[in-house]
């Protein structure tokens, strides 16, 4: 027994120690979409403050590919010392454990959760030319003809909010999936589609500038980006509600000192005003848990509520 507690106790010496003084290099934050994209954003917004907090750079690095598992891979395999950590959302954490049939990690089981950041609601936005000013009408007009909304691709959370628009609302909606939201937005403001579903910073400018009419917003409340568009909720469709979420993500086994230090961070950096200002800028709120713990708790309801929409619907990822 003595020989095992100092076996034990040379194994964790090295975690307290490197607990204690950390951070002593940059932090590398994993993004795993392309640059100008709302989690790339959101990265960048908060990457600069949490630096100053504490007291090391960090390094945004973008791994873009298959809607984010690759990146979400790599750093649950990464050493758990708290310098290679992600910015993760709702598709590469939970709804990919339920639309991929392989999927190279556990986001219960291989995380260390530190908390969520913010979010952003999904937009159900028309084509100028289509005859519906509500989302009442574009339900009323789906039961007359079938009308088709693009998404960004399939398995996505804006591919799951049409298939709960379908199931709410019964009408008949044709989900028209694109490889990305670019050519998805493309292809709407160009008639090719008759409406989109999307994050609302993918949306915004157009929705701004009168190149595509906004019916609703997929959240309990209105957002000050687009104040004048009511909630899907308003309309009589409150089963509609998606809304992506942004969380910071470490590797299972990061000690719980260096997930404090960083949560600390965390909630320092969104309380600030500027952050909160470049948040509303681009259609994000803040939105974090009481503690990591939480934040886990939160997680498995989650993967229970969207793994039961994306089978219902059986969606798949691409």
């Amino acid at each position: 027994m003595k020989k095992l507690f100092v076996a034990l106790c040379c194994t964790l010496s090295p975690l307290f120690a490197s607990a204690q003084d950390y951070p002593n290099k940059p932090i590398k934050l994993v993004v795993g979409f392309p640059p100008g994209g709302s989690n790339d954003v959101v990265a960048r917004i908060i990457g600069p403050k949490m630096a100053e907090l504490l007291g090391k750079p960090v390094v945004i690095e973008n791994h873009p590919g298959a809607n984010a598992t690759m990146a979400t891979d790599l750093v649950a395999k990464s050493a758990p010392d708290g310098y290679t950590i992600t910015l993760g959302s709702l598709s590469p954490l939970v709804i990919s454990l339920a639309t991929y049939p392989k999927i190279p990690y556990d986001t219960a089981k291989d995380f260390a959760p530190i908390n969520t950041v913010a979010l952003t609601p999904e937009v159900i936005a028309v084509h100028p030319s289509v005859p519906a000013n509500t989302l009442p009408e574009l339900v009323a007009l789906s039961k007359k003809k079938q009308v088709t909304l693009s998404s960004s691709g399939n398995g996505g959370l804006p591919h799951l909010a049409i298939e709960l628009l379908k199931n709410v609302s019964k009408g008949d909606f044709l989900h028209v999936p694109y490889k990305g939201a670019g050519p998805a937005v493309i292809d709407t403001l160009g008639g090719h589609v008759e409406g989109i579903v999307m994050d609302l910073p993918a949306l915004a400018t157009q929705v701004k500038e009168g190149k595509l009419r906004a019916l609703a917003v997929t959240n309990r409340q209105r957002t000050s980006v687009l104040p004048n568009v009511p909630t899907s909720g308003e309309q009589g469709l409150a089963g509609v509600q998606a809304v992506n979420w942004f969380a910071l993500m470490a590797p299972k086994g990061t000690p719980a000192p260096i997930v404090a230090k960083l949560n600390d961070a965390l909630m320092k950096t969104v309380s600030q005003p500027q952050v909160k200002e470049q948040f509303a800028n681009i259609g994000v709120e803040v939105f974090t848990q009481p503690s990591p713990e939480a934040l886990r708790r939160f997680l498995d309801e989650e993967i229970v509520r969207w793994g039961k929409i994306a089978r219902d619907a059986g969606a798949t990822a691409d």
